[in-house]
């Protein structure tokens, strides 16, 4: 079977960035001129996926209202001249077919998973976690969508980090199978640094068989009653082969500040029309902190 959809969840409360989130959604936070979640579903897009599911939650209205009409306002931009504006604001609305379904209570990310079972049906479907923004010349989530066409089964993100970062992830036990693609023995949340079963540790991109929808229906809530996802991708290796996919690219860890601000001077140094002057306003502002020292 085809990956056809694409679930992104966006129901965190995004405490990190308080107060900033207290009223705006994380996702909305911007990258540049973007924000991060449009960042998330332009992936999907030129991975090919059309149909996208957002898990969301009653305080993330903005979140939805980012990809609807705003007839108002294209008529503005249209009426002083800033039509290339006002096709973007169409674009936003166009490029996917955006279906949201709400998660009433938090109950982990295994939980807001399962609330999208209908949506997706009986296939398999490409899941983002929008706090990781990943850069790179292939969209992360297709070089995904290629080991499940030749090996048939779920697909675990995984990039090698520092063991002392290792606590903070979920981590793989691998066979390597081929070039950057592992079938996985085992997965651990956030073990010691000194007892992970390797340095590959899990990121915010997944294929997933529908059959993760009854390994999570068994999944035992943990602490604070959530079910994680982590859990259910464990009994699902009990009854089909999981791989793992090394991704090229690089990865922001927008979902804390520092990720945030080094995405932002990542994409804005990129672009012709922000980095040049965005350059040497760094150098300046570097030679001014180190005539202070």
């Amino acid at each position: 079977m085809h990956v056809r959809k694409a679930v992104i969840l966006a129901a965190g409360y995004g405490t990190r960035f308080l107060p900033a989130t207290k009223a705006i959604p994380k996702e909305m936070l911007p990258l540049v001129d973007r924000p991060a979640i449009q960042h998330v579903v332009e992936e999907a897009v030129r991975a090919g996926l059309k149909q996208i599911i957002m898990v969301t939650t009653g305080a993330k209205r903005a979140v939805e209202d980012h990809f609807d009409r705003e007839f108002e306002l294209e008529r503005w931009l249209e009426q002083k001249g800033s039509g290339q504006q006002a096709e973007e604001m169409r674009r936003l609305a166009t490029m996917a077919e955006i279906v949201c379904v709400r998660q009433k209570e938090r109950l982990g990310i295994g939980h807001a998973v399962s609330i999208a079972r209908s949506l997706v049906g009986d296939e398999p479907f490409a899941l983002f976690f929008p706090d990781d923004i990943i850069e790179s010349a292939v969209p992360a989530i297709k070089q995904l969508i290629d080991v499940f066409d030749r090996h048939g089964g779920s697909v675990l993100a995984v990039q090698r980090l520092p063991r002392e970062e290792l606590p903070h992830y979920g981590v793989i036990e691998p066979k390597p199978l081929e070039e950057r693609v592992y079938q996985v023995l085992g997965i651990v949340e956030k073990p010691p640094a000194a007892e992970a079963p390797s340095d590959l540790a899990t990121v915010g991109r997944y294929v997933l068989t529908p059959a993760i929808f009854p390994a999570l229906e068994r999944t035992q809530p943990g602490a604070g009653g959530e079910i994680q996802l982590t859990d259910g991708i464990a009994l699902l290796m009990g009854e089909e082969p999981v791989f793992a996919c090394r991704y090229e690219g690089e990865r922001f860890d927008v979902g804390r500040p520092l990720g945030l601000l080094k995405a932002s001077l990542s994409m804005a140094l990129a672009r012709p029309d922000l980095g040049p002057e965005l350059r040497s306003y760094l150098r300046d502002l570097l030679a001014r902190e180190e005539s202070r020292d």
